[in-house]
């Protein structure tokens, strides 16, 4: 007997990096733990040229298929070239070398994925050829005039749960057609692995309604919310001692610029001061503040611990680098 293994990887697509996947067909006799390399061409994914095309395939974290079922699972892996090491579009070796050189500090993160649903070039519950109501009543919104899509996001929080992502809510959003899904707490490189793979299964899943999803940091122009991926993070310093928040918070400030400009394309579309955002030129914050870059949640001043949450990356942002330069900036100027 035979299951069904399908590799998911990140390509080469630039400024935004695309889901691939296919299907191997695998012996029963195979574990999961033993699942093998496998090959594609990188010349169609923006990985490699036609003269040299061959790319890796390497499992590296394996889940449930909850849309197969029985013993199928998704296979995320990571790209190598053939001489097995990281190929250059691999952010995840970058990530998980940065979280071993600081395990310990016990780096903890969540992130706020949002997104927007399209249909027949338009956002759900944007009428033809117009405009809804304007936003302020469908964040967290109920019924059929306030909310759109909830079908497609009911079951793909059933197939994250079924799959094993670490998949902690769900929430409609501020702009009609768009949602939000939460990831974590997990480690630097595990919160990218299940963040991933949840998007993968948004993408696949959306496809059975006849609808796409969107991570385009600013898909409707004008008086409309964006869409972010908020990173909520803390080290076991934070976990403990409200000293550790606030160096946190200014050790970010230290790096302001060269963190936005790897927090996803076009964020300065998105990052105007506007829409509760800082403009992505500046850099603050604030206790309970949502025009800051970066927010003390309220009951961490309270507690005088936590974490914090950096409020810049997008939406199209990966994971595997915003997370790796978080941890390395913040646990690197506590070292120092």
């Amino acid at each position: 007997m035979v299951y069904k293994a399908e590799y998911i990887w990140i390509d080469g697509t630039e400024p935004t990096a695309r889901l691939r996947s296919k299907t191997k067909i695998v012996k029963d006799s195979v574990s999961h733990d033993d699942l093998p390399i496998w090959g594609f061409d990188g010349s169609s994914t923006n990985q490699a040229p036609g003269d040299n095309s061959d790319c890796v395939l390497k499992p590296v974290a394996v889940f449930p298929d909850p849309i197969r079922g029985g013993d199928d699972v998704l296979v995320l892996c990571e790209v190598l070239l053939i001489d097995m090491t990281p190929h250059p579009t691999n952010s995840r070796a970058k990530a998980a070398a940065l979280a071993e050189k600081y395990a310990a500090d016990e780096c903890w993160f969540g992130i706020e994925q949002e997104y927007t649903f399209f249909k027949d070039g338009r956002p759900l519950g944007f009428p033809v050829g117009g405009f809804p109501a304007p936003q302020g009543f469908y964040y967290c919104g109920v019924g059929a005039d306030e909310v759109f899509g909830r079908e497609v996001v009911e079951a793909h929080l059933e197939a994250c749960i079924e799959a094993g992502i670490e998949i902690s809510g769900i929430n409609a959003e501020v702009m009609p057609g768009q949602w939000e899904f939460q990831v974590g707490p997990l480690g630097t490189v595990e919160v990218g692995d299940h963040l991933w793979v949840a998007r993968w299964l948004l993408y696949r899943i959306a496809e059975e309604f006849g609808i796409s999803a969107t991570v385009d940091p600013k898909p409707v122009k004008g008086d409309w919310n964006g869409a972010g991926c908020h990173t909520n993070f803390s080290t076991k310093a934070m976990r403990e001692g409200y000293d550790a928040i606030i160096a946190a918070c200014e050790a970010l400030g230290t790096k302001a610029e060269e963190h936005v400009k790897a927090y996803g394309a076009d964020i300065e579309h998105r990052l105007t001061g506007a829409h509760e955002t800082a403009p992505w030129t500046e850099y603050s914050y604030g206790v309970s503040n949502r025009g800051a870059s970066v927010r003390i949640p309220w009951q961490v001043a309270v507690d005088k611990k936590g974490y914090i949450e950096d409020r810049r990356p997008n939406a199209n942002m990966d994971p595997y680098v915003v997370c790796a330069m978080i941890t390395d900036t913040i646990c690197g100027a506590a070292a120092s």
